[in-house]
């Protein structure tokens, strides 16, 4: 069903649940990146050592490798960091490495590399992790294109060339500033409209 046409609210839980499991169907990495509930389950059901016990804090909770990229600063700078927080909770933290480390590792699977090179990954993940603990680490030391992999530099030099009109070409289809609905939203019921017309009505207090 188009996201176009208006549907009823009660109904929209279990088209956008027919469309997930669809896209999940189609690999095992697509399967992980959908899997959050699954993962908190398996977690549980796992017979494994305790887990580490980070203190609380803001984690990912959602921490795969879609979900990393490249993010700007207010000041310019670029870095590869976390740029999902829909799934946002206080949690432990090694509950985003665990889920970062999965991904990792089933996406290495899709490529079909020699097993080594996945225990290797997060080796590198891990280093990482630790090395911005390390006395005296600072943000700008992380930030070291020196550092980083011929993948990671290639990404950072892409972005550092786009603007804000790439973007806009790439997901409202232009740069005026008018934003069609396109399909992955739906269609705004009337008593919906009107609840949004309503909402903007409203003077602020």
């Amino acid at each position: 069903m188009k996201h176009g046409t208006p549907v009823a609210a009660a109904d929209r839980s279990k088209i956008l649940a027919a469309e997930r499991n669809c896209k999940m169907s189609a690999s095992a990495h697509a399967y992980v990146r959908g899997s959050t509930t699954r993962f908190y389950e398996w977690l549980d059901a796992s017979e494994r050592p305790a887990l580490p016990e980070g203190p609380q804090t803001w984690i990912c909770g959602d921490c795969h490798v879609g979900n990393l990229g490249p993010v700007a600063s207010a000041g310019g700078a670029l870095a590869i960091q976390v740029r999902d927080f829909d799934q946002t909770v206080i949690g432990n933290p090694a509950h985003d490495l665990i889920r970062l480390g999965r991904s990792l590792a089933m996406a290495a699977r899709g490529s079909d590399p020699p097993g080594v090179t996945t225990a290797h990954i997060l080796e590198r993940m891990m280093d990482g992790y630790e090395a911005a603990f390390a006395p005296g680490m600072k943000d700008d030391a992380l930030e070291d294109s020196g550092a980083m992999p011929k993948t990671v530099k290639l990404v950072m030099r892409e972005a550092a060339g786009r603007s804000w009109k790439h973007l806009a070409d790439e997901r409202i289809e232009g740069v005026e500033p008018v934003i069609p609905l396109g399909k992955r939203f739906w269609a705004l019921t009337q008593d919906e409209r009107m609840a949004v017309d309503s909402l903007f009505a409203t003077e602020l207090q």
